[in-house]
């Protein structure tokens, strides 16, 4: 999971570029942020707004490549709103197949069918209107 500190470098280096006219690239590959009671006390929080805040008011082009994991508000801050594509293999979602299907107390062997129910895979988020598209 991504700490604090990291998604507070990210909201810097995301401003510094806009300051200095850089293009924005984000490459997302992550569970989400970390929830532990560490990642509290260092103000997870306000680091995951700080950057949706930097990446909402940026005046460059922010463009971001899902390239695995994208979860939790974790992936969605770092993702640019209306620039987002995803690799074949990667997914974007609020929660892992694996942990819903332990939230709903499924068969471990249903995580697939919760994966379709979530729509997360990069063909779903496509439909959805989430990504521009998918990048071989």
């Amino acid at each position: 999971a991504t700490l604090p500190a990291g998604y507070r470098t990210a909201a810097r280096l995301i401003r510094l570029a806009d300051r200095l006219g850089i293009p924005v690239l984000t490459l997302v590959d992550t569970p989400g942020a970390a929830n532990d009671a560490g990642a509290e006390r260092a103000g997870v929080g306000a680091a995951v707004a700080d950057v949706f805040a930097a990446v909402a008011t940026a005046r460059v082009p922010v463009t971001t490549l899902l390239i695995g994991e994208g979860g939790s508000g974790g992936a969605l801050a770092l993702s640019a709103p209306d620039n987002t594509w995803a690799t074949k293999d990667s997914y974007f979602s609020v929660i892992a197949p694996e942990l819903a299907t332990a939230i709903l107390k499924r068969d471990p062997a249903e995580a697939g069918a919760t994966a379709d129910q979530l729509g997360l895979r990069p063909q779903d988020l496509l439909e959805l209107g989430v990504i521009r598209g998918i990048v071989p």
